[in-house]
């Protein structure tokens, strides 16, 4: 059976209020536990990436999001896996820690001084441009 490229696609989803943007602190794995991202995770078989971030932001921070366009490029990551950012719009709830230690909003100074996971740190100027529209 072939893989198709949407199995081996990672979401992410940059959301944005009032010029902050949330940032979810992860648990697991321990080498990347207490370290800020971008929430989301992979598209499951027959999901579109925008089906993935919907799914995963209601799963993770108990609301619903409207995907917008991708931000930033893909990222790179193990066994063949790529990482997409996508813009997402707050629709419905306040967003909890549902499978993340905490969530925080931040600014694109502290944007800059946070803890990030690597593989989001590739967005950082895509993410700081987003801030100050």
């Amino acid at each position: 059976m072939t893989t198709g490229t949407r199995d081996r696609e990672v979401v992410a989803a940059a959301v944005i209020r009032d010029g902050r943007l949330l940032l979810a602190q992860r648990t697991r794995p321990p080498e990347l536990a207490g370290l800020w991202e971008l929430p989301g995770g992979k598209v499951e078989p027959g999901e579109t990436p925008a089906d993935a971030v919907h799914r995963e932001l209601l799963e993770e921070l108990g609301v619903e999001v409207a995907v917008g366009e991708r931000v930033g490029a893909d990222v790179p990551l193990r066994d063949g896996l790529v990482l997409r950012a996508y813009r997402a719009e707050l629709l419905r709830g306040t967003p909890r820690a549902l499978d993340h230690a905490a969530l925080c909003w931040v600014d694109a100074r502290e944007l800059h001084e946070i803890a990030l996971v690597d593989n989001d740190r590739d967005w950082l100027p895509d993410l700081v441009r987003l801030l100050g529209e």
